[in-house]
């Protein structure tokens, strides 16, 4: 799914893919489902990807916004599903305006078969024929593709009828991605100095690490994570509860990993991960107060890399950065030795007059409140806009 960044020009896909795109969609041997998977069916599906991945869940979804509000759509090639996406619809009235937003979609790497460039062109025209020309919505996609990779060029390429948002402080996802493919002994000599220091003072500290994916595991992880917010009093979009509620939602398969970290029997750090397709993406950290000089937080990372291998997962993304707002977290994230990378910004397009100018002053007002991708409180803005309008 990520790849090591490669910077190329995508305007000739552009030209080449749109006007192959006619002949495309005439082809009987290609269908569109909407709305007719089930979660059941859905969680299944996603199994079958390369670029799975968490926020593509049906239990993030539900969730996160509520089955009422989603709508999944598959592509299949003669009744093979050969690409995915799950949207959440926000409309605020009951009229025919609103939005339709992608996160970290759509799917089309099928585990174990090459990329066939038909599909990434008939799954972004599926989603806007849907999203755009039938239902009037926003569509605003945002993609897991770095840029300067080829997945980012694909992605630019089929969905070329959008445009990409300016950057914004709260629309740039940036973040160090490593590559899994060399060997332990490799990856830890390319490891920062100091932090392979770290790492090789905690596996002297007798510290024991218990992994899991229960509720057990999870609720040992809010407290520590609670008693790290206290200590450090930071803000947060981050809700606790809301992991809790996921995994609990999430089929066995899709779950998070949950690694402890144990001194003398007690818990003194805690990670959340993650890992399907073949990446993984590192979601929450925590240490309490008697673990800070334990520095199980580089054990526990160490740890999961060694599972991540075990399993052929590829990339291990740690989760965004941000070296001037948080440079503890960035200076402890670059000693991986990682690829700094950028998220595209995110796609956006509306033929609907109404929907458009209602969406974009909804995420104008949430950039200036410093919540502007909590689809929550996009919801309330837009609804508050519908009503005033």
């Amino acid at each position: 799914m990520l790849e090591t960044p490669v910077i190329e020009s995508s305007s000739h896909m552009q030209l080449a893919g749109r006007e192959k795109e006619l002949t495309f969609m005439q082809n009987p041997g290609w269908q569109v489902e909407v709305d007719r998977a089930t979660s059941t069916e859905w969680s299944r599906r996603l199994d079958l990807f390369d670029d799975a991945n968490i926020y593509q869940t049906s239990a993030y979804g539900e969730v996160r916004w509520g089955e009422k509000n989603l709508s999944r759509l598959v592509l299949k090639r003669d009744g093979e599903i050969m690409g995915m996406a799950q949207l959440r619809i926000i409309r605020p009235t009951p009229l025919k305006f609103g939005m339709a937003y992608l996160r970290w979609g759509p799917l089309w790497e099928r585990g174990g078969l090459p990329l066939d460039p038909e599909v990434p062109m008939r799954m972004a025209r599926a989603i806007e024929d849907e999203y755009l020309d039938k239902r009037k919505l926003f569509l605003r996609v945002l993609p897991n593709a770095y840029a300067g990779s080829p997945r980012a060029a694909t992605m630019h390429a089929a969905f070329c009828r959008l445009t990409p948002e300016p950057p914004e402080a709260d629309n740039i996802y940036r973040t160090f991605v490593l590559d899994l493919g060399p060997s332990l002994d490799e990856l830890r000599r390319r490891l920062d100095k100091k932090w392979r220091n770290q790492l090789t003072r905690s596996e002297k500290n007798n510290l024991r690490v218990v992994a899991g994916n229960g509720s057990e595991e999870y609720r040992t992880f809010c407290q520590i994570y609670s008693q790290m917010r206290k200590r450090k009093t930071f803000e947060t979009t981050v809700d606790a509860d809301e992991f809790g509620d996921l995994q609990e939602a999430l089929v066995e398969s899709q779950r998070m990993r949950i690694l402890i970290c144990e001194d003398n029997g007690v818990a003194v750090a805690g990670l959340v991960a993650s890992a399907m397709g073949d990446s993984a993406i590192y979601l929450l950290g925590a240490t309490s107060d008697e673990g800070l000089n334990s520095k199980g937080a580089y054990l526990l990372q160490w740890t999961l890399i060694s599972w991540l291998k075990e399993r052929g997962v590829r990339w291990y993304d740690l989760g965004g950065i941000d070296p001037e707002g948080n440079p503890g977290v960035y200076h402890f994230k670059r000693g991986f030795s990682g690829a700094d990378v950028c998220q595209i910004n995110p796609l956006v397009a509306s033929d609907s007059a109404v929907s458009s100018g209602i969406v974009k002053a909804g995420l104008a007002i949430q950039r200036t409140l410093r919540g502007s991708l909590n689809p929550l409180n996009l919801a309330r803005s837009l609804k508050q806009l519908a009503t005033r309008n």
